[in-house]
């Protein structure tokens, strides 16, 4: 493990007991699954394991966080606390809003670490990114060569069943549990990013072009600032390169770089804006009226039985593995959110649970992108259809994950309602298409085009924008429309 400031100035400042709490309560919530304990647990294994070779033992209590960390500071008579300063679901700010009033009621120092590029208590977005280079080329963490532990028990971790966590149809792949992430970082800038830039947008490329490191970001067993340098150091190391080769890979670390701060940028929206989580960020689409109950178009939809093969394909992928790519990700949020018209809180709910590098502000900032609700996005409607014909032109995908098309010609294979005596058990399209499409963008341009909804999107884009965007594009006019700007309200 690498890169953990709280644990090395700790360990430096003498003895420590390393903890880490199972919240019950945490378990409970709607956005927190299965497949993420599965992992969780996997990953504490690893950790208890570099506690052992370093002849100390991670301390693992069970139980609500503020009653466990009173009963240790008694004991133990604990002066200090470290840890990361963390931005995730409404369940962690309420207890860390909790925990932040104890200690400051019982003479307890709490150190929160900056943990990644995402800056608390930040006053304006202007410089954001300049900040998050800083901290990204400052030092990396080592593990401390020395590490004095404090004598303390154990609990027991309860299972997935204690929990009343079902089993969600993850099934983990052969590499799972075996693969170090310094080890997948290293296959990806010298082997597998080569064509990344390229390849990234295709479900069946992307597998093995993408870095396949976002569980371990969200899981915290690499961080983003190690990935951030060792591929600066790769990139320097590659100029030497020629030809097409150099240019692939160049392109490719570029590409890359730019996720990574735009991994840190969507969850520093939460981080500033909490409501991201449950309330449209632009209230004017408040208006829209989707559908917010369990109907049969979204049960079909959360089963990839809907009739669109590449969407279809996509969510079955999803539930088996855990992961997808980032456009894939986009299209079945669209699909759901203007084809179906389904309000983006049930499906961000369903989809949270499904994806194991799941992250709150990275999850909710692009599910309300997709869904057109930030006011400040450019509104993108995907065609299925077109997006198979891109990125799976052969139905390979497709084949493998809806084995009921296996004998549909390649020809029409995104569309196979045209050969109905082939379909067999597999479902005509449960919406038309074009005319759900054409529907949804007029209901959604009609809002977005409203002086009331430009006027509010300007504050919102002061609020969370991405500084790369020009001002110009919200600022259309000079004057100032402080009546309309306090309705809108943070």
């Amino acid at each position: 493990m690498l890169d953990h400031e709280p644990l090395s100035v700790a360990a430096e400042a003498g003895q420590i007991l390393p903890l880490y709490i199972l919240e019950p309560c945490l378990w409970n919530q709607p956005d927190v699954s299965y497949r993420h304990y599965i992992h969780l647990r996997h990953y504490l294994s690893q950790l208890e394991a570099m506690f052992e070779r370093k002849r100390c033992k991670l301390i693992i209590k069970v139980g609500d966080a503020l009653t466990i960390l009173r009963s240790l500071v008694s004991k133990h008579n604990i002066e200090r606390i470290y840890s990361h300063h963390e931005t995730w679901n409404k369940f962690t700010r309420n207890r860390d809003k909790t925990i932040r009033e104890w200690v400051a009621e019982n003479s307890v120092d709490w150190i929160e670490c900056q943990q990644n590029g995402v800056v608390k208590n930040l006053k304006c977005r202007d410089g954001w990114s300049t900040l998050w280079h800083n901290y990204m080329r400052k030092k990396i963490y080592e593990v401390p060569k020395k590490i004095h532990g404090i004598s303390e028990d154990s609990d027991k971790l309860p299972s997935p069943q204690d929990l009343n966590l079902e089993f969600d149809g993850f099934k983990p792949n052969r590499d799972f549990g075996t693969t170090e992430p310094e080890i997948v970082l290293k296959s990806f800038l010298h082997e597998r990013g080569e064509n990344y830039q390229r390849e990234m947008s295709g479900p069946l490329l992307s597998e093995k072009s993408c870095s396949r490191l976002s569980t371990h970001i969200a899981y915290g067993t690499i961080s983003i600032r190690t990935i951030f340098q060792k591929t600066e150091e790769q990139a320097q190391k590659n100029k030497g390169l020629f030809g097409s080769t150099k240019r692939n890979w160049q392109a490719s670390y570029n590409s890359f770089q730019k996720r990574l701060r735009w991994h840190c940028h969507f969850i520093q929206k939460l981080e500033d804006l909490k409501s991201i989580e449950w309330k449209n960020i632009h209230p004017v689409y408040n208006k829209l009226k989707r559908e917010t109950s369990h109907s049969k178009n979204f049960e079909r939809w959360m089963r990839g039985e809907t009739g669109f093969p590449f969407v279809d394909a996509c969510m079955r992928s999803l539930i088996s593995t855990g992961w997808i790519n980032f456009r894939m990700r986009a299209m079945l949020v669209s699909f759901a959110s203007y084809n179906l018209w389904i309000d983006w809180r049930p499906t961000s709910l369903y989809l949270a649970n499904l994806f194991s590098d799941y992250e709150p502000g990275i999850h909710y900032s692009q599910v309300q992108m997709q869904s057109g609700t930030t006011g400040i996005n450019t509104i993108r409607i995907y065609n299925p259809i077109k997006q198979g014909l891109e990125h799976d032109p052969q139905g390979k995908f497709i084949k493998k994950w809806v084995p009921e098309l296996r004998d549909i010609p390649v020809a029409n294979i995104h569309t196979p309602w045209e050969t109905p005596e082939l379909l067999g058990n597999y479902p005509k399209p449960i919406v038309d298409e074009k005319r759900s499409r054409v529907s949804a963008s007029s209901r959604i341009y009609e809002l977005k085009n409203l002086k009331t909804a430009r006027y509010q999107a300007e504050a919102i884009w002061k609020k969370i924008g991405s500084r790369r965007t020009s001002e110009n594009d919200y600022l259309k006019s000079k004057k100032k429309h402080a009546v309309l700007q306090k309705e809108f309200e943070f």
